[in-house]
């Protein structure tokens, strides 16, 4: 005689027997690869486990960027590929979140109507519900205008939950932006600047040393002005570098992306004066021209960014340095171009991000239309640009052979499995032979630099300083 079970029980055992799986596809910037990270804590806190792939997953997320026009394309070319996959599957679910769905919001789901869920920035947390409600409701779209307090206190749990890497971490100081450039959707998307209380992040960064993370990476649409919204006085940044590196366990702390106009000394001196934050900084420029860097809104002048850059070139020992250039901004002349050439070559960058303009509808520049630049007279220009970033970054590269730097394993390199592959302290990429005693991710060694290229060097091992601090995890096999 069969049993009678009472259908919830039922379902909840079937649940526990066969949890739903996910996958998370991330684009755009760092600060969006942490937002996945803490979304995967969330769904796993919610009874999923990660998929082998996004084709077998029960749920797909799309965590999306909008800062190029390029990222609603690989949005959309991507949910069209799922389309099928939807049909054959209808008990799969389709979720939207991250800066394009802040914006694009009810639009998404006109254009991609087998899409389940939609939400945006400031309502992360409450993806995992969304994605219940919508499996007897259908499709949903939540999309805040502000962030919720109570749903981000939820999240804290599980902010720990999953890391690409166990070595280092992601840590979000603040969210928003208080600026306002021409050319980016930021604020929009991700509203005003709303800082993390410091001691909260002293403690995250306890835990995170505390189960074996070495370097962290700080995240901030704009560092430099961290706390100034919670004293009304000044930023707290320098106090938090310090803060953080007094943390046992923290070897290696960067931070991305301070901006020119607010990098002050008190920061210079706190990145010089703790051991732990490494002598790196990436100092966006944007354009050598100052008529230009008028046009976006960005607050300084090309003598204000090489007077900065030269400050904490003084400070900071050994600083390597990159940054970021746009390319065609509307109205720039070639005259004005010819000056973005010149800045770059004398401020002699490590190496750099370079962008081409493009315009999002919301902001200023995106309404220059009379002015945009030719395809073909971009194309030129970035060619001529990147000449002159590589050769400034293969003499800086080449300047470093002969000398001995601390390396952090990263793991076997993508394109040469004979290869191991680490970062220096200021952020470099380092190639160097497969040792006879294996080496895992998180080691630290020591490296003889034997070659130098624009992109990347190459070493010899000296020592091992160290192995991994993070312990492997080995999963539970049931009987």
């Amino acid at each position: 005689m069969r049993p009678v079970v009472n259908s919830r029980v039922l379902s909840r055992l079937e649940v526990v027997a066969t949890p739903r799986t996910f996958a998370i596809r991330t684009f755009g910037c760092q600060m969006n690869e942490h937002d996945s990270e803490r979304l995967a804590g969330l769904l796993i806190g919610d009874g999923m486990v990660p998929a082998a792939s996004d084709l077998e997953a029960d749920v797909v997320v799309f965590n999306t960027c909008t800062i190029r026009e390029n990222a609603d394309l690989k949005l959309y070319s991507a949910l069209g590929q799922l389309k099928q996959l939807k049909e054959q599957r209808p008990q799969m679910q389709i979720a939207v979140g991250g800066c394009m769905a802040q914006k694009d919001r009810g639009e998404i789901l006109k254009r991609a109507q087998w899409v389940d869920v939609v939400f945006g920035t400031h309502n992360l947390a409450s993806a995992p519900s969304l994605l219940r409600r919508s499996r007897s409701e259908g499709p949903l779209v939540e999309v805040l205008d502000a962030p919720d307090p109570e749903a981000n206190r939820e999240m804290a749990p599980a902010l720990y939950a999953v890391r690409e890497l166990p070595y280092a971490a992601w840590m979000t100081i603040q969210t928003g932006c208080d600026n306002s450039c021409a050319y980016c959707i930021v604020p929009a998307v991700r509203g005003g600047e709303i800082s993390r209380p410091l001691r909260d992040l002293v403690d995250e960064a306890t835990m995170l040393a505390s189960s074996g993370v070495s370097e962290i990476t700080v995240l901030g649409q704009n560092v430099n002005s961290y706390g100034r919204d919670i004293t009304k006085r000044g930023p707290l940044f320098a106090q938090l570098l310090r803060a953080l590196g007094e943390v046992d366990g923290i070897e290696r702390i960067r931070f991305v992306s301070p901006h020119p106009k607010d990098l002050r000394p008190e920061t210079v001196a706190a990145m010089a004066e703790t051991q732990a934050v490494c002598n790196q900084l990436h100092l966006p420029l944007q354009s050598g021209s100052n008529r230009v860097l008028s046009a976006m809104r960005r607050g300084y002048t090309a003598e204000r960014y090489m007077e900065r850059l030269a400050g904490a070139r003084r400070g900071i020992d050994d600083l390597a340095v990159t940054t970021d250039i746009i390319v065609g901004y509307p109205g720039e002349t070639d005259t004005e171009f010819d000056e973005t050439l010149e800045v770059a070559a004398a401020a002699e960058f490590d190496s750099a991000y370079t962008f081409i303009f493009s315009p999002r509808p919301g902001t200023r520049a995106a309404l220059m239309v009379e002015d945009f630049v030719p395809e073909a007279v971009i194309k030129e220009r970035f060619e001529r640009l990147k000449e002159v970033l590589d050769r400034s970054a293969l003499r800086k590269h080449e300047a470093r052979v002969g000398r001995r730097e601390e390396v952090l394993v990263e793991g076997p390199s993508k394109r040469n499995a004979q290869m191991l592959s680490g970062r220096t302290r200021q952020g470099k990429l380092v190639h160097f032979p497969v040792t006879a005693e294996p080496l895992r991710a998180g080691a630290l060694v020591t490296l003889d630099v034997v070659h130098g290229a624009p992109y990347h060097l190459r070493g010899e091992l000296s020592s091992v300083v160290r192995g991994p601090r993070h312990k492997i995890r080995i999963p539970l096999l049931s009987s």
